[in-house]
């Protein structure tokens, strides 16, 4: 007598999801840079509807972007950092920094109001801002003093010899030739300040996503030792990032003295919490390995457009912290939603690991 078997049912094969990581990260952060849009554009579309004429205006907008355009180039630089895992809390002394010895090196040039004084200010900015930036990559990456310590220090330090140069006067030492073009000179009607902080976005964004600078900063963020086994130079791109951080401040810095005319040294106490909370409901993750310029760019664009439109209805200042502080709250809250919902799925191959592919050391 012959026991007939049932074979099991066979299920028909799965077909394997060949998007690579990278494309995998690309989707998501193109999902949730759409989110952030729409909640920019929601934002302008409510207070488009409450006061029609003072807000939905062309004019108004430009003095939106003038009003982020230094947030934005400082937000480039930053984005890179948090990336990685780090945290700036300097950029806003270090911008002052910048601006102040930028405006007495020029001011010690006498009465010149050529190019020439200018063309010193600019590059003693650039050099100031790179300074700091590679003290602070220098002590977090060789050091190994953490991020947030290292760039508190030195936020102290940068801003005390501002005011120890300066004797806490503000200097106002600036070329009209360099006033007039930077600070407030336009292109077919746009400003200086807005076209400048459009190139730096630009170029941010093609640093972070085409170039190899950009692939070893997300992938440190992602896995640093895992860089380490498969001969990334972690240090070294840490001592760059915050470089770059640095160069991109002490440019900030010549941007605020152009358009303010002063160093402003007690007007950026807050600056480095705005462009991280700007950074952060931008979609860049606090815990690194995730983030976009592009993001960054809008993420500082909704607390700017919450302020221009609170101010054009009369709401209160304070009124104004309160919803911005509930808006970052909400970006970091959503961030680890996301992780969490990332960690119950299906395990993915590491960045490094698809960065290369042949190498044994990441198993």
């Amino acid at each position: 007598m012959s026991v007939k078997t049932e074979s099991p049912t066979q299920q028909p094969p799965q077909t394997p999801d060949k998007r690579s990581l990278g494309q995998w990260l690309r989707d998501g952060v193109k999902a949730q840079a759409m989110q952030i849009v729409l909640v920019w554009l929601a934002i302008i579309i409510i207070f488009s509807a409450l006061s029609p004429v003072a807000f939905f205006d062309t004019v108004n907008f430009l003095n939106i972007a003038v009003s982020v355009s230094i947030l934005a180039v400082l937000g480039v630089g930053t984005t890179f950092i948090i990336i990685t895992g780090g945290i700036d809390l300097s950029m806003g002394s270090v911008l002052v920094f910048s601006g102040v010895v930028a405006s007495l090196v020029m001011e010690r040039m006498g009465d010149g109001e050529g190019w020439g004084v200018a063309i010193t200010g600019i590059v003693v900015a650039l050099i100031s801002g790179l300074a700091w930036g590679i003290l602070n990559g220098f002590l977090i990456a060789k050091a190994k003093v953490p991020p947030m310590i290292v760039t508190l220090g030195t936020f102290g330090a940068a801003l005390g010899l501002s005011q120890v140069l300066t004797g806490g006067i503000d200097r106002r030492a600036a070329p009209d030739v360099l006033v007039d073009t930077v600070g407030f000179g336009r292109v077919v009607g746009i400003p200086v300040l807005v076209i400048i902080a459009t190139v730096v976005v630009a170029i941010g964004i093609v640093m972070l996503r085409r170039t190899k600078f950009g692939l070893h900063t997300e992938a440190i963020g992602s896995n640093a030792e895992a860089c380490r086994r498969v001969g990334i130079n972690v240090d070294r791109q840490l001592i760059k990032v915050y470089a770059f951080a640095g160069f991109l401040a002490g440019l900030a810095g010549l941007l605020n003295l152009t358009f303010f005319r002063s160093t402003t040294i007690a007007g950026h106490s807050l600056t480095n919490l705005d462009v991280i909370a700007g950074v952060v409901i931008g979609g860049t993750s606090l815990f690194g390995g995730i983030g976009t310029v592009f993001g960054t760019v809008i993420g500082l664009l909704i607390p700017a457009t919450l302020r221009n439109g609170f101010v054009i209805l009369g709401v209160a200042p304070y009124w104004q912290q309160v919803v911005v502080g509930a808006f970052l709250i909400a970006a970091v809250y959503f961030d680890q939603i996301r992780r969490a919902a990332a960690t119950r799925g299906h395990s993915k191959p590491s960045l490094v690991s698809r960065m290369f592919p042949n190498n044994r050391k990441d198993r």
